[in-house]
């Protein structure tokens, strides 16, 4: 059998252009569609359903990336995505990465309305308030999605969930877990009290330490993790919105932690106390 020969071979075909204006927000938000790159992300696109369709639309992968990932072109296709063999350099037209790994997907946008997370009454989650670093979202993401949080919001004031940094960091956990976007912090806050979830703001200037929290056994119950911008913090305004507001303690000498590092503190210590005995229950099981 001859050499498979890529059949988009310009990064000036009207199916790459499409593609590559994904990057922009503005775009995005019209088309509600948005760029996955990589592998894992891909292969989670695919699995994924958004209002029981995949959630992959379209795949563009190198020869070489098809034939070393065949068992996920096979996914995509089995979902119904269209895959297009490009040339390397089309890839990398449509690629926001600096190194392409061959596989670029095309994506519904996948987010869920705040009244449904708050209608399943989740017992965990992280709540995104004045997060500007896409890096750092995508992080978080990650971080709540490991913790075996059920939901993260994503409030007006953070960064834009599609940006493609958000979604590489993510890793694919992007496809996991309930996310809200455009939320009012306030609103956001209303409605999770309302369905019987502790609001804690995490702050470094924080009264209440998280220590003396797991040592007071207050930990235990349906708990969200408010998370400001990493270089100020919360506002007051939003930090008076909370139940508490909780510092994680340093033991050593630095100065500060980063807002993924203090968010996975934060998510697995809850995580923990409402596996516990006292708490309300298991994350591994539901």
């Amino acid at each position: 059998m001859p050499p498979a020969t890529p059949e988009l071979i310009s990064p000036r075909s009207p199916r790459v252009l499409a593609a590559r204006r994904l990057a922009k927000r503005n775009f995005r938000g019209k088309e509600r569609l948005f760029l996955a790159e990589g592998p894992q992300a891909v292969r989670e696109a695919a699995a994924h359903r958004v209002d029981g369709a995949a959630g992959l639309v379209e795949l563009f992968a190198t020869v070489e990336a098809a034939e070393r990932y065949a068992d996920i072109v096979g996914e995509a296709r089995a979902a119904g995505a269209r895959v297009h063999l490009a040339a390397e350099e089309v890839i990398a037209d449509i690629s926001t990465t600096v190194t392409p790994q061959g596989l670029v997907g095309v994506c519904r946008f996948l987010d869920t309305p705040f009244e449904e997370i708050l209608a399943a009454r989740p017992k965990l989650v992280a709540v995104l308030a004045h997060v500007r670093d896409p890096g750092n979202a995508g992080t978080v993401l990650r971080c709540a999605d490991a913790a075996g949080a059920e939901a993260v919001i994503l409030t007006d004031a953070s960064v834009d969930l599609y940006n493609p940094k958000a979604v590489r960091a993510s890793v694919g956990s992007l496809f996991h877990l309930p996310v809200a976007v455009g939320v009012p912090v306030e609103q956001a806050v209303a409605g999770l009290r309302d369905a019987g979830v502790r609001v804690l703001a995490a702050d470094g200037a924080g009264v209440h330490d998280l220590d003396e929290e797991l040592d007071k056994g207050t930990m235990g119950g349906p708990t969200a993790w408010v998370f400001g911008n990493e270089a100020w913090g919360l506002p007051e305004e939003t930090r008076a919105l909370a139940d508490a507001v909780v510092r994680v303690p340093l033991h050593g000498k630095a100065e500060s932690l980063n807002l993924a590092t203090a968010a996975a503190v934060c998510l697995y210590a809850s995580a923990r106390a409402q596996r516990g005995s006292g708490g309300c229950r298991s994350v591994a099981g539901g």
